[in-house]
């Protein structure tokens, strides 16, 4: 590898492309290898670096500290070739009779130059699948139980013919659109679709999913609360609610089996129960995807981020205009779904907030401990990196192997 001051700026393309950050090139595209060494923290203040990624900057630049010293020792080396190869050290009078030079002498030639590790880097950001999977394991039970929960709830949700709905302003407004609660389902499933092919592309998928699934799971761990405690009559007089089984344990797990095959989604037949309302979970799904679509993409990436925004306020508005929600139900959705989004984040970003102390009042949080658990070793922001999943990259090294068949005669 030539000199890094004599790099193009093509050459400092493959170098970020080979460090793993491919999100820089853009805004280095015209920087050679000179002005790469010369970046400093500040650079990362002011666009378009600022824009780039959420730590300032803080991976680039350890990496381009190791690129620093990595020149200096290659010039130190070229330096002792060209200048005294024919020679002895500086400071150095004579040779001992087996050839080697002097013990103070030698000392006195030796530099130490701090290397620093690629470790920091790592442990940075560890992975621990084993927290991920704990993580998974416990939505998957939060949205069970939600769904058990909701089985237990219709049997006392009151028929509307005693009980007609409550009064709602947005339907007063509004007239009901039979189909809206479709496209609602369609743009949440679209999302749900593009996050999941968003963070299997992230170079710390494990980090990012295990909050993903920590939240989700609470959040519905808080639905099954708030439509336990208190039961509302149904939105409008178009739901078809399916018969009560009256204490039929049977019959409502298989009712539960089929909810949880369908996904919970009325598109697809397996939501006929009603009564689970405060709060909607399709608005928790809508707005949660959003967010962790648009804190782990690129900020460059305003089109993504507006259209997956689009996406997400026409499935909200959808759900009022279906009248299969109150407009309490969005409301509160909307805002603890939000709420515990940054709440999360901003304790797990600053490092002060992981520590349990009179002066942080996040650490009298319920799940404060399990928190603490799943970031107790993560520093910093996480970085906006991306890079092929596992699988896909080693296919991706395996095709540059070529073998040819030799005769041999």
């Amino acid at each position: 590898m030539k000199e890094v001051a004599a790099w193009a700026a093509e050459d400092v393309s493959d170098w970020l492309s080979k460090e793993g950050m491919p999100e820089y090139i853009d805004a280095l595209s015209q920087m050679d290898g000179l002005a790469l060494l010369g970046l400093t923290n500040v650079d990362f203040l002011m666009p378009p670096l600022s824009l780039v990624s959420s730590d300032g900057g803080q991976q680039l630049l350890e990496r381009l500290e190791t690129l620093r010293i990595e020149t200096h020792i290659e010039a130190h080396k070229n330096g002792h070739a060209n200048g005294h190869a024919g020679g002895l050290p500086n400071g150095t009078n004579k040779l001992h009779k087996n050839g080697t030079l002097g013990i103070k002498d030698f000392r006195m030639e030796m530099v130490h130059i701090p290397i620093p590790t690629m470790e920091k880097t790592h442990t940075s950001f560890p992975t621990e699948w084993r927290k991920t999977g704990i993580a998974f394991i416990y939505a998957v039970l939060c949205f069970v139980t939600t769904t058990i929960v909701i089985s237990v709830v219709h049997e006392r949700v009151p028929s509307k013919e005693h009980t007609p709905p409550l009064p709602d302003k947005f339907f007063d407004l509004f007239d009901r659109v039979g189909w809206a609660f479709s496209i609602c389902e369609i743009n949440g499933m679209v999302l749900v679709g593009l996050w999941l092919i968003q963070w299997m592309l992230l170079k710390y998928r494990s980090i990012i999913g295990r909050r993903f699934f920590f939240i989700v799971g609470t959040l519905y761990l808080y639905r099954c609360i708030t439509m336990y405690i208190t039961t509302l009559p149904v939105p409008g007089m178009h739901f078809k609610c399916s018969p009560k089984l009256l204490g039929n344990w049977e019959a409502q797990m298989r009712r539960v089996m089929k909810m949880i095959a369908g996904g919970g989604l009325s598109i697809t037949g397996s939501h006929t129960m009603c009564g689970d309302y405060l709060y909607s979970g399709h608005t928790v799904m809508l707005t949660l995807t959003y967010l962790f679509i648009k804190e782990y993409s690129p900020k460059r990436f305003w089109w993504y981020h507006w259209i997956c925004w689009t996406l997400s306020a026409v499935g909200i508005f959808c759900i009022l205009l279906a009248h299969d929600h109150y407009t309490v139900d969005v409301l509160v959705a909307y805002f603890i779904t939000t709420r515990l989004f940054w709440w999360y984040h901003t304790m797990a970003n600053q490092h002060s907030l992981k520590e349990t102390s009179q002066s942080n009042l996040f650490s009298r949080v319920w799940w404060y401990r399990l928190f603490k658990y799943f970031e107790e070793n993560v520093n910093g922001s996480v970085p906006r990196n991306y890079q092929l999943p596992f699988s896909l990259r080693v296919l991706h090294w395996n095709r540059g192997v070529k073998y040819t068949r030799q005769d041999i005669q």
